[in-house]
């Protein structure tokens, strides 16, 4: 069988949802590694999976772009600029892991800029794997990062292209930049971040429709597989089936982006109502919120991919993780997104029916309860999602997708999938 390295960015949320894939691969009869965050490294080999921790360097540069408020374009420019910053370091640890493990196929992180240019160097089939929403330009939906709804006549298509003029001039010189280190490893330039979707033969899309926005023109190479739904084994405190239904669950982000207001508001909004509520405040020191009690649980972490079946609402940032765990659930959500990507997946949420969608700048305690309340009647939508998702594959699918393209390199036919 053959042996495969998948490569990481430094972030759980891009590492878990690969680990049914890695697993399958294993199962098949493969030899995986998985290059990723060094603090995995037991949970990883828990599963059976070769461990290597990427470089420090990586790890040093974390994602700072909370400190850019909540202006949009400052946010994606720091956190490119981040993401520039480690693509040197990336190289480097390919190099010394396809030394060591003659790799027959790469699979890496969208966010990996330098691994995603040293795999296309290679000459050899590769893929990348997306967890977050697809910013590659379609006329059946809008320019990417705002949050807009998919147009709908001729202002809405004018207000993308006004948009996407603005976001391709303001990237202009990091682009200009990753072309530069792109030119220096032997690949082509790319000239718009979105090109870098179309390079790898496989690009493992982890959502479906209907939470992905219907289009007309996928590009060739994706593959919507749905979400990766691995989470490390854990035990869920018993207290949780001792708490009163409806149950709301409240969760913000593993990365730091200085959400916490979302709690608050939360707590504020939930405090006489019915029912119970369940916050976890990962990257935030939990001491920071009060008001817990016998129907009110405050702690830094419990397992969501256990606890989130066990509840009626999730309140989240927006990231793909939680929202789509959720949904996958059949559990509506209510999502208030506070930066990156957050704004996309909370309109995809509003879009397909299956919850409530709050703009940071409108976050309230009323508004909030209302959101919980409208949420719980969309339970329908959730499910169909639901049905979605796993009729979409998962790790399955994307196992018959990567044993293709290995047979075909084997035969050196060209790729047929």
């Amino acid at each position: 069988m053959s042996t495969i390295l998948i490569y990481t960015s430094p972030a759980r949320g891009h590492l878990y949802p690969m680990m049914d894939i890695a697993i399958s691969l294993k199962t098949e009869g493969h030899r995986v590694i998985l290059q990723t965050i060094s603090s995995e490294q037991d949970i990883v080999v828990a599963e059976g999976i070769e461990h290597r921790p990427i470089s420090a360097e990586i790890e040093a540069k974390t994602l700072e772009d909370y400190k850019s408020g909540g202006n949009p374009i400052s946010q994606i420019k720091t956190t490119f600029a981040c993401w520039f910053a480690r693509a040197p370091y990336e190289v480097e640890d390919l190099k010394v892991s396809c030394a060591e493990f003659q790799p027959d196929l790469l699979i890496v992180d969208v966010n990996t800029w330098g691994a995603s240019a040293f795999a296309e160097s290679q000459g050899r089939p590769w893929v990348i794997f997306m967890p977050y929403c697809l910013p590659v330009h379609s006329p059946d939906t809008p320019a990417f990062g705002p949050g807009f709804s998919p147009p709908r006549n001729w202002m809405d298509r004018l207000r993308d292209r006004i948009v996407r003029g603005i976001t391709k001039f303001a990237f202009k010189g990091l682009i200009k930049q990753l072309d530069a280190f792109r030119t220096e490893l032997g690949v082509g330039t790319l000239g718009a971040w979105e090109n870098l979707f179309s390079k790898p033969d496989i690009l493992l899309y982890l959502t479906a429709e209907p939470f992905e926005y219907q289009r007309r023109d996928w590009p060739s190479n994706l593959h919507a597989i749905g979400p990766g739904l691995w989470a490390p084994p854990n035990n869920v405190p018993k207290w949780i089936d001792e708490l009163p239904h409806p149950r709301v669950l409240v969760s913000v982000s593993t990365e730091l982006q200085e959400d916490g207001e979302i709690i608050k508001t939360a707590l504020q909004a939930l405090k006489n109502e019915k029912g119970s509520v369940i916050v976890t405040t990962a990257a935030l020191d939990p001491e920071q919120f009060a008001g817990a009690n016998d129907r009110i649980r405050i702690t830094r972490f419990l397992p969501h991919a256990s606890v989130i079946p066990k509840v009626d609402v999730v309140i989240t940032h927006g990231g793909m993780g939680t929202t789509q765990r959720a949904l996958a659930a059949g559990v509506p959500v209510c999502v208030i997104p506070w930066g990156r990507d957050q704004k996309e997946t909370a309109r995809r949420v509003e879009i397909c029916g299956a919850g409530i969608m709050i703009p940071r700048s409108k976050l309230n305690s009323e508004h909030l309860r209302k959101a919980v309340i409208d949420a719980q009647a969309r339970k329908s939508d959730a499910e169909k999602v639901a049905a979605a998702f796993l009729k979409a594959g998962g790790a399955k699918r994307a196992v018959e997708l990567i044993s293709g393209l290995l047979k075909a390199e084997k035969n050196q036919d060209p790729v047929k999938i």
